[in-house]
């Protein structure tokens, strides 16, 4: 990371389907799929998906605000994945597929605030993304970065994540590298 460049930490569902779209957008410097949230240090996948450690699949998202601001990235977030079902993402099921924002300052606590409050008018249901402060963060293995990228035609890929990207590519054009 450099003096430019602005962390962002969130969660909707399985974080390939995140990482995937975030590479796509134009001012994300780096895109890293891991775990945040829980309470065992330094999980693996298999820990996290049995849904026993607290920890939520996450995004680490490095930006540069002089090209797109947080503000655009949560509109692009809530764009994405459904904020208004409680601990669930399609077919991915528990607190590990959560809706859910990790802050790294205040201004970033306000900015969620605003954007979720923005948010609420747009879906048909109450938004239940958890609105939290940054907690220790651990990278996921390495099989699991730029998942969608190495395995285009896995079934959960091709199916899930590619219609996650199509969606983001017809309504954020504009935002593309």
């Amino acid at each position: 990371m450099n003096a430019r460049t602005e962390v962002a930490l969130l969660g909707g569902g399985c974080f390939w389907c995140l990482e995937a779209v975030f590479l796509e957008v134009r001012g994300v410097t780096h895109v890293e799929s891991g775990y945040t949230g829980g309470t065992v240090a330094a999980p693996t996948y298999a820990q996290v998906r049995a849904g026993d450690t607290g920890h939520a699949e996450v995004v680490r998202l490095e930006f540069d605000p002089a090209i797109i601001s947080y503000h655009d990235l949560l509109e692009m977030f809530f764009t994405i994945h459904d904020p208004t079902t409680l601990n669930r993402q399609g077919n991915d099921v528990g607190t590990q597929y959560r809706s859910v924002i990790y802050f790294q300052s205040a201004e970033q606590e306000k900015v969620a605030h605003k954007v979720i409050a923005e948010m609420a008018n747009v879906w048909d249901a109450p938004i239940v993304t958890e609105l939290s402060p940054a907690q220790p963060y651990f990278k996921a293995e390495e099989e699991h970065q730029r998942y969608f990228e190495r395995h285009p035609l896995q079934s959960y890929c091709a199916c899930v994540v590619a219609a996650k990207l199509e969606k983001f590519y017809a309504m954020h054009a504009n935002r593309l590298k």
